[in-house]
């Protein structure tokens, strides 16, 4: 919900986007909770945001969702959405 980024589920944070910026360097990161263990999120608060709280797929859906089953097609919408091409900078072998 405006003005909070990310992806939401009622007042549960799905996915987390954030952009740091600073000596003249600027990093971006995506975090998708796909079967993280929410009981870490009882310990702080989640991205500052008091009142709020972290949700995952695993949880919404009610089964198991690991990470190797959304990865190829989250990238593919990625690239969709974004109009742009992906390469990785892992090394094979």
């Amino acid at each position: 919900p405006p003005p909070f980024t990310g992806v939401w589920m009622g007042d549960s944070k799905l996915c987390a986007i954030g952009v740091h910026c600073g000596n003249h360097i600027t990093s971006h990161g995506l975090a998708l909770n796909c079967c993280t263990d929410l009981t870490w999120f009882d310990h702080i608060v989640p991205c500052g945001l008091e009142g709020k709280g972290v949700t995952s797929l695993s949880h919404e859906l009610g089964q198991h969702v690991a990470v190797s089953h959304v990865l190829e097609p989250f990238l593919d919408s990625f690239q969709e959405v974004f109009d742009c091409t992906l390469v990785s900078s892992e090394e094979p072998g």
